[in-house]
C-alpha cells in the first residue's frame, strides 16, 4: 500500500508538470532535528529518498541529532545556496522565524515536517498535530480506566524541551491536570543503549501507574526495558508513538496498549512533493496531517509494512 501510494503520487506530479518545468533539475534541502538511527527517521529517510528518486530531484538530507545549533547552521547554509526549496523540522517554537523570512526574501519555498511552527509563515506542513497526540494518549488511559486521580505517569523523552515534547505535554496536561493525575517528563537521551538503561533505572526507583512514551526511540525500547526489569507485558499500561517495527511488535505482544502512527515514510515523501510543485510554479499552502491510532486488534497492517 505504501509503495503504491508513493508511486501514484510521483506519477501524478510528473504528469502534472509542464514540459519546461519537468525538464529542469531541482535541488532541495531536507533538514531534520532527529537522529538518523532513530526508528522513525529511518523510515522517514526511506520515504524522502524515494521521493527524490521518483521525482528526479537532487536532495541534500541531513540530521542534527537534537543539536539545534547544528541544524541552524545547516538551514542557513541551505538558504545561502538559494535552492529550489527547503524542508525542515521545527524542534522549538520560534526557532526558525528569521530563517523562514530570509528564505522567502530569496524566493525559496519552505515546508515544515514532523514538528510545526505556523507562526513562522512557512508554506505548508506535513505531520501530526502534536497537541492532539498528547490528548489522545491521556484520554485513552482515562477512558479505559487505566489511570485515576493521584496516579503517577512516567513520560520518557529523547530531547526534553524540544517542540514535540512541549506540544505533546500540553495536550496531556489539558486532560490530566483537571483530574489530579501526576506526570513526570524524564530525559532518556538519544543513545539506544542509554535509553534502555535510564528507563529501566526510573522504573526500578519509582512506583508508576502508566507510561506515555513521548518519542519513537523511547517507545521502541519499552519491551526491552520491561524485560530488563522483570515486568510482565501489561503490568503497567503504556501508550505512545508507534512508528517502528519494535513498537508495533510490542503492541502485538501486549507490552504497549495503544500507539500512534505518523506514516513516517509519507512524512518523508510529501514535503518533497510539495516543494516540487512549488518549484514548478504550482501554489501550495495547505497542511497534510498524518496520524492514526492502533492497538492489538488493528496493528497487523503496520506490521505488514515491515514484512512481519
Amino acid at each position: 500500500m505504501r509503495r503504491f501510494f508513493i508511486a501514484a503520487a510521483a506519477a501524478f506530479l510528473t504528469a502534472g508538470a509542464s514540459g519546461a518545468y519537468a525538464q529542469e533539475q531541482r535541488t532541495f534541502y531536507l533538514l531534520s532535528h532527529g537522529g538518523e538511527s532513530d526508528p522513525f527517521w529511518i523510515d522517514w529517510n526511506a520515504g524522502a529518498q524515494s521521493a527524490c528518486e521518483q521525482l528526479n530531484v537532487t536532495c541534500n538530507i541531513s540530521f542534527s541529532g537534537g543539536d539545534f545549533a547544528v541544524q541552524k547552521e545547516a538551514l542557513n547554509a541551505a538558504i545561502a545556496s538559494a535552492p529550489d526549496g527547503i524542508g525542515t523540522t521545527s524542534a522549538q517554537p520560534g526557532l526558525w522565524t528569521e530563517e523562514v523570512k530570509l528564505a522567502h526574501e530569496k524566493g525559496v519555498p519552505i515546508v515544515f515536517f514532523n514538528t510545526d511552527d505556523p507562526d513562522t509563515g512557512r508554506d505548508a506542513y506535513v505531520g501530526a498535530n502534536l497537541r492532539l497526540a498528547g490528548q489522545i494518549w491521556a484520554n485513552y488511559l482515562v477512558d479505559n480506566g487505566l489511570v485515576e486521580e493521584g496516579d503517577s505517569v512516567f513520560m520518557p523523552v529523547e530531547v526534553p524541551g524540544a517542540s514535540y515534547q512541549q506540544l505533546e505535554t500540553e495536550g496531556i496536561a489539558s486532560v490530566f491536570d483537571p483530574l489530579g493525575i501526576k506526570y513526570d517528563v524524564v530525559d532518556a537521551g538519544t543513545d539506544p543503549a542509554g535509553v534502555i538503561q535510564k528507563m529501566s533505572e526510573y522504573l526500578i526507583a519509582n512506583d508508576v501507574d502508566a507510561v506515555i512514551a513521548l518519542g519513537d526511540l523511547v517507545a521502541a525500547s519499552v519491551q526491552r526495558v520491561f524485560d530488563n526489569v522483570g515486568m510482565a507485558p501489561g503490568a503497567v499500561p503504556v501508550v505512545g508513538w508507534g512508528n517502528s517495527k519494535e513498537t508495533a511488535n510490542a503492541v502485538k505482544d501486549g507490552y504497549v496498549n495503544a500507539a500512534l502512527w505518523q506514516y513516517p515514510a509519507h512524512q518523508g515523501f510529501m514535503p518533497v512533493a510539495l516543494l516540487k510543485m512549488a518549484a514548478d510554479g504550482q501554489p501550495i499552502g495547505y497542511d497534510i496531517f498524518t496520524l492514526q491510532t492502533y492497538d492489538k486488534n488493528s496493528v497487523q497492517p503496520i506490521l505488514d509494512l515491515y514484512g512481519e
